[in-house]
């Protein structure tokens, strides 16, 4: 039965949201019951595209991509595919008419992470940033409105600043991963092998600038996304906070995470501002 197929193929995305990210599963969490999955299933897409440019060093990426790109066209196509992680986004893509355009943006943006090992301008940055990151915010936006496309137009910018924020905030925590592991420099006009406390704080300001932005929307957000947002608004700020405390040289060679214990009081916090509608 096909209904048995999607129960094993969101059970699949929401393993692997748990497996790959403990902080983001937690989020998700405190998301409404009725659109909780569709973000596990945005997720695995995303993770299992991520993985295959990031991690899959011992195969042939490119090989690896294509047919996940040629599979995703299929489930797209047919409403259905044997890749799990596949077919429960093909399902949220049909059922809040995810647009093509933002599926597309992703891909690009994934498939550069294939050859392309530095940004030089600000132009090819922000074309990576939307494709990798203010587009899935754009996906996320689409299940949290439930069809709303006055509350979709209303709260895009918003969404994509967030999103913007998020991934910003993953390059500054990744810096050593990327440079020493994959030979790769997002942060366009920064020399990280000269990294110093001027250009650090230049990026932690765009950032802080982003997640302004993005929490403005998140205000006006609906009652099943607003808590689960806010709690990764908060987490990704916690992190933010940390890097900014950081000296250049010390994140150029180690990666700063936020504690479980400081997770549990922050998302405590987060709790407490919820329910007294301070956010």
């Amino acid at each position: 039965m096909k209904s048995l197929f999607d129960k094993i193929s969101f059970e699949c995305s929401r393993n692997v949201t748990q497996s790959y990210s403990t902080s983001f599963s937690s989020a998700v969490k405190m998301l409404a019951p009725s659109i909780r999955q569709d973000i596990y299933n945005i997720y695995g897409f995303v993770r299992f595209a991520d993985e295959i440019v990031d991690s899959f060093h011992e195969y042939n990426k490119e090989e690896l991509f294509a047919l996940f790109e040629t599979n995703l066209e299929l489930a797209l196509k047919h409403k259905i595919s044997l890749n799990p992680i596949l077919n429960s986004f093909q399902h949220t893509v049909s059922k809040y008419n995810i647009p093509n355009e933002l599926i597309d943006a992703f891909m690009k943006s994934m498939k550069l992470d294939l050859t392309k090992t530095e940004y030089n301008s600000q132009e090819e940055y922000n074309e990576y940033i939307f494709g990798s990151a203010d587009v899935v915010g754009l996906m996320c936006l689409k299940v949290f409105v439930k069809g709303d496309e006055a509350k979709y137009e209303e709260l895009k910018n918003s969404a994509m600043r967030l999103g913007s924020a998020f991934q910003k905030v993953n390059f500054l925590r990744d810096l050593k991963a990327d440079f020493e592991g994959l030979n790769r420099t997002y942060f366009p006009n920064t020399d990280l092998n000269k990294l110093d406390e001027v250009s650090k704080l230049k990026i932690v300001e765009e950032i802080e600038a982003d997640f302004k932005a993005g929490y403005e929307g998140i205000v006006d957000l609906p009652l099943e996304a607003k808590f689960g947002v806010y709690t990764a608004y908060c987490y990704y700020k916690k992190l933010l906070s940390k890097l900014k405390k950081t000296p250049s040289s010390e994140i150029k060679n180690s990666r700063i995470r936020v504690s479980d214990y400081q997770k549990y009081g922050l998302f405590a916090k987060c709790y407490l501002s919820y329910k007294l509608n301070i956010i």
